[in-house]
C-alpha cells in the first residue's frame, strides 16, 4: 500500500491506494480516503502529520503481510447493485475438494486426457460433478448452472459434459482400481472385511432397452430399473461397484463383481459379509475357498425344521460371550425385572452344519433391545391394520410380507357355517403369536472360528451399507435417472460412487459425530460474500460443526473478513 496524493485549486487531497487484480488484470483501487492535512493533523495529535502518514502506512503494510489489516468497507444508500453480477460464493465445497485431491482423482483424469487427447478439463468437470452431486443433486444440465454457485467457476460447457461422460464410463474400472491405491495411501483401508450388497435405481419411462430392464424393484416401483452392486470396506468406505441389468437375479451379481475386485486391487484373503437377500449357497461355496470367508444373514424361518425348532427354543443352550454357562432365556419374554437385568446382553448358541459339501457355522443370536425393536414394529402395524378395518376394508388387497394388512383376516360365513351377506374383517391373532416366536431372535452362516463376539461385531457394520444406498438416493438424489444410453447410465452412478467416497471420508474426519443431513446442509450453506472486489464476509452461521470441519480440515474461512491473498492460500491448501 502507498500513499497518493491528489492536488485540486485550493488543497491536496490524501489517500491510501493498493494494489489489486481485477479480471485477470492488476489495477489499483482506494484502501481509505484521509481528506486534507488538516484532517491529517486531527488523527496525528503532537506528531508531524506527515511523518505519522508514513508510519501509519507502514503499520497497514506490515498487517496486510500478517493478515491482520482491518477492512474498511464503504456502501452507498443511493447506488443500485451492478445487474448480472455475483458476489456471493459457496465455499463449503472447499472441504470435499480436500478430499478430492487428497485422494488424487486430479492425477487420475490427467492420466485419462493423456490417453485420449481431448482438450476440455476432465478434471474441472469430473470435480464440479462430484461438489454439485453432493451439495447441489440436480440434472447434467443443471448442475453446470449450479456450479456456478462455488468460489472457483467451472471452465467448460455442457457440451463437455456430454463428451466427458463416456470417457467416464469407459475408464469405470481404472478409476476405481486407481481410487483404491490412493485412498490406501491416505488412510488405511480396511480390506480384511468386505461388505456387499445390492439394490435398484428407476427410470421414470415404460420401455425396457439396455440396462434398462424391468425387474423386482426395491420400492415396488412399475418402472425399469437397473441394479448397483456395492462393496464396502471394514471402515464404511466405499470400495468398488458394479451396475447391471434390472431383470438380473441379485444374488448373480456378487462374484463377478467380487472376481473383478481380487484381480484388479489384488486382495487374497477377506471376509465378505452380506445379508439373507445374497446368500445363495453358490456365494457361499465361492467364498469358501482361497482364503476367503464368510459371514452372511440367515433366515431362520428359512432352517430345515430340527435347526428351526432348536433356534426357537429358548429353555436350553444358550451362553453369553465369554462365558460357558448355559441359560433357560425363556423368562426374558415376560418377565421385567429379567429384562431389565439383561437389556444390554446378547445370548447366542451355535453349532456346526453341513449341507450340499458346504460347511458352516450356525450362529443365532437373542437380544432383548431387539426382541423390543421387532414388538414395537409390529404393534405400530397392527395399529395401521385396525385402522385399515375401520375405514376402508372393501380395498384389501394381497398383503406382502411386510405389509400390515397380513395381519387382517377375512371371514366370509356366519357362526353357522353360512354364507355372509358381507365378508367379516378382525385382527388375525395366529398370526401375531407365529411371528412373536422369533422376536429378539438373529441368526448368521460363517466359515469363521473366530470368537462370536467378533462376529456379531463385524456383522453389526452391514447397516453402513445400507445408509450408503440411502444417501445416494434420498441426499445424492441419485434417482430417478434420466439418461437413457448405457455408457450415460454407468457415468452417472460413478460421479454418485466418488461422491459417496468422499462425503464419507469428510464424516471421518469429523469422527462420524454429524449425521449425512447436517454435514451436507451446512456445506450447502457455507457462503462468502465478496466486498469491494478484494475482501470476502463469511455469510452462514458459525456452528459446533463448522467449527470441527475448520479443526479438522486445518484451514478457516470463519474469519470477519477474509482477503483475496488468503483464500488464495486456502485454495492451493485444498489442492495439495
Amino acid at each position: 500500500m502507498r500513499i497518493r496524493t491528489t492536488k485540486t485549486t485550493n488543497t491536496v487531497q490524501y489517500a491510501i491506494i493498493k494494489d489489486i487484480n481485477k479480471n485477470g488484470k492488476r489495477t489499483t483501487c482506494i484502501y481509505e480516503n484521509l481528506g486534507t492535512l488538516d484532517k491529517i493533523k486531527q488523527r496525528a495529535g503532537n506528531e508531524d502529520p506527515l511523518v505519522w502518514l508514513k508510519n501509519y502506512v507502514q503499520e497497514l503494510n506490515k498487517k496486510e503481510k500478517e493478515n491482520r489489516m482491518p477492512v474498511i468497507i464503504k456502501k452507498d444508500p443511493s447506488k443500485v447493485i451492478d445487474k448480472n453480477v455475483q458476489s456471493s460464493f459457496n465455499v463449503g465445497y472447499l472441504f470435499l475438494q480436500d478430499i478430492y485431491y487428497k485422494l488424487k482423482l486430479d492425477e487420475i483424469c490427467n492420466k485419462i486426457t493423456e490417453q485420449y487427447q481431448f482438450k476440455f478439463d476432465l478434471n474441472d468437470i469430473l470435480s464440479k460433478l462430484i461438489y454439485s452431486r453432493i451439495l447441489f443433486p440436480a440434472s447434467k444440465l443443471k448442475t453446470l448452472e449450479l456450479s456456478k454457485r462455488f468460489l472457483e467457476q467451472p471452465n467448460f460447457e455442457y457440451q463437455h459434459i456430454e463428451r466427458a461422460l463416456p470417457v467416464i464410463c469407459e475408464n469405470m474400472d481404472f478409476i476405481q482400481s486407481e481410487l483404491y491405491k490412493n485412498s490406501n495411501e491416505y488412510m488405511k483401508r480396511n480390506n480384511k472385511i468386505l461388505y456387499y450388497d445390492c439394490t435398484n435405481y428407476y427410470f421414470e419411462i415404460e420401455e425396457e432397452s439396455g440396462l434398462r430392464q424391468y425387474g423386482k424393484s426395491k420400492e415396488n416401483r412399475p418402472n425399469p430399473i437397473v441394479q448397483m452392486g456395492l462393496f464396502m470396506d471394514g471402515n464404511g468406505i466405499p470400495l468398488a461397484f458394479d451396475i447391471t441389468p434390472g431383470n438380473t437375479n441379485e444374488q448373480k451379481t456378487l462374484q463377478p463383481l467380487e472376481q473383478k475386485i481380487i484381480k484388479d486391487f489384488e486382495f487374497s484373503e477377506f471376509v465378505v459379509c452380506t445379508d439373507a437377500g445374497l446368500a445363495s449357497k453358490a456365494n457361499r461355496k465361492f467364498n469358501n475357498k482361497n482364503n476367503r470367508k464368510f459371514v452372511t444373514t440367515q433366515s431362520i424361518k428359512k432352517l430345515k425344521s430340527h435347526l428351526k425348532n432348536e433356534a426357537l427354543d429358548l429353555t436350553k443352550g444358550w451362553k453369553l460371550p465369554g462365558s460357558s454357562k448355559t441359560y433357560n432365556i425363556s423368562k426374558l419374554r415376560t418377565d421385567e425385572k429379567l429384562i431389565e437385568k439383561y437389556k444390554d446382553k446378547i445370548f447366542y448358541k451355535e453349532r456346526w452344519i453341513k449341507e450340499d459339501n458346504l460347511e458352516q457355522r450356525l450362529i443365532v443370536t437373542y437380544s432383548v433391545k431387539y426382541q423390543e425393536y421387532q414388538k414395537n414394529i409390529r404393534n405400530n402395524q397392527i395399529s395401521r391394520a385396525q385402522k385399515i378395518i375401520a375405514s376402508n376394508p372393501n380395498k384389501l388387497k394381497k398383503a406382502t410380507q411386510n405389509d400390515p394388512k397380513r395381519f387382517i383376516k377375512t371371514l366370509n360365513v356366519t357362526k353357522d357355517g353360512e354364507i355372509a351377506e358381507k365378508s367379516i374383517y378382525t385382527i388375525n391373532q395366529s398370526i401375531i403369536d407365529e411371528e412373536a416366536k422369533y422376536d429378539g431372535l438373529y441368526a448368521v452362516c460363517t466359515n469363521l472360528e473366530d470368537s462370536v463376539e467378533d462376529i456379531i461385531r463385524v456383522n453389526k457394520r452391514r447397516w453402513e451399507i445400507e445408509e450408503s444406498f440411502r444417501i445416494m438416493k434420498t441426499d445424492f438424489k441419485s434417482r430417478p435417472v434420466y439418461h437413457s444410453k448405457d455408457e450415460m447410465i454407468k457415468a452417472h452412478f460413478i460421479t454418485c460412487f466418488l461422491s459417496l467416497i468422499i462425503y464419507r471420508y469428510v464424516e471421518k474426519k469429523l469422527d462420524e459425530k454429524y449425521t449425512a443431513p447436517e454435514i451436507i446442509e451446512t456445506l450447502r450453506d457455507m457462503n462468502m460474500k465478496l466486498e469491494n472486489e478484494t475482501s470476502y464476509i463469511p455469510n452462514y452461521v458459525r456452528t459446533d460443526l463448522t467449527d470441527a470441519l475448520h479443526d479438522k480440515f486445518g484451514f478457516r474461512t470463519d474469519f470477519e473478513v477474509i482477503s483475496e491473498k488468503n483464500i488464495k492460500k486456502i485454495l492451493k491448501q485444498t489442492k495439495k
